[in-house]
């Protein structure tokens, strides 16, 4: 198995058993009998837990992110669509098989007062959401994209924390309809727009 192969075996592995259970309640072990990979292969590729962990969370950071960037791009028909097509991805997400809220939120909830590694990758995770939010709000007619934004991403981590803590996937589409609402205020002739 070639060096590559393994690290994405691992990370696949690690993804998983993380995700659905928790970073400290998941041994080495485990993870190298999950992906099929060697001791020795898994100890090359990640000489500790504390590297699995924050690849696991940059691995799982990208997934994230592309699988959210592509459903907006083929819902949204037009740029204004696009903030809401983010909360109806969300809801597609929380209706999912094994849904257990944000691994940032989690991991950092189980090891960022411990692992700076681990708190710098949640803090990225979130900065990346917030620029594809700004990204997304400059295309519409507003006044301040940037707090729009903030905006928008406190709806998305509200949503997904509800959705969680309660079991109702719908916390999504109540994230929708404010979300469109804060839109709608933002832009031209909106309360928001100065």
């Amino acid at each position: 198995m070639q060096q590559e192969e393994a690290r994405v075996r691992l990370l696949d592995a690690a993804e998983e058993l993380f995700y659905a259970r928790g970073i400290q309640a998941v041994g080495m072990d485990e993870i190298r009998g999950a992906s099929g990979v060697s001791l020795k292969r898994l100890y090359q590729s990640f000489p500790s837990k504390h590297e699995l962990v924050e690849a696991y969370l940059r691995h799982r950071d990208e997934r994230w992110r592309t699988a959210l960037a592509e459903y907006v791009d083929a819902h949204a028909a037009a740029p204004e669509d696009a903030p809401a097509a983010v909360f109806d991805w969300l809801q597609t997400w929380f209706t999912g098989p094994g849904f257990r809220g944000c691994a940032f939120i989690n991991a950092y909830g189980e090891l960022g007062a411990v692992s700076e590694g681990v708190a710098r990758a949640a803090r990225d995770h979130k900065d990346a959401v917030h620029a594809y939010l700004v990204d997304l709000v400059r295309k519409l007619p507003v006044g301040a994209p940037e707090a729009l934004a903030g905006q928008l991403a406190l709806l998305l981590d509200g949503a997904i924390t509800t959705a969680t803590i309660s079991g109702d996937p719908d916390t999504a589409l109540r994230a929708r309809e404010a979300a469109v609402a804060l839109v709608a205020a933002a832009g031209p002739g909106g309360t928001e727009s100065g």
